[in-house]
């Protein structure tokens, strides 16, 4: 069973950063995409940041929604069982609850983590 915990969220005034960690547990190691969602009150979940499996070989892209571009940072520890989400020039509509995903396994499978609320204060 595959569980992730996020944690690094907080408040935080416009221009400050913050860091998003994803713990992963149980059986990851065939992992398609991995990656960061938030949500904001009254809006869609939307996909901000993520790490696609691209080939066999270990081989991999990242994707960064246009509005966190040049801001935003995603990356994983070696052991590949932690996502990171550095998040600088924050602005206030980045407040939002943002959740981890992995999705992984043939037929492949999502999995989501409780998230973790970041607040960004004009």
């Amino acid at each position: 069973q595959v569980q992730l915990a996020e944690s690094g969220g907080g408040l935080v005034q416009a221009g400050g950063s913050l860091r998003l960690s994803c713990a992963a547990s149980g059986t990851t190691f065939s992992m398609n995409a991995m990656g960061w969602y938030r949500q904001a009150p009254g809006k869609e979940r939307e996909l901000v940041s993520a790490i696609i499996k691209t080939g066999g070989s270990g081989d991999s892209k990242i994707y960064y929604a246009d509005s966190v571009k040049g801001r935003f940072t995603i990356s994983r520890d070696n052991a590949k069982t932690t996502l990171f989400l550095q998040m600088n020039s924050l602005k206030p509509e980045d407040t939002a609850m943002y959740y981890c995903a992995l999705n992984q396994g043939n037929p492949a499978r999502d999995y989501w983590g409780q998230g973790t609320q970041v607040t960004v204060s004009s």
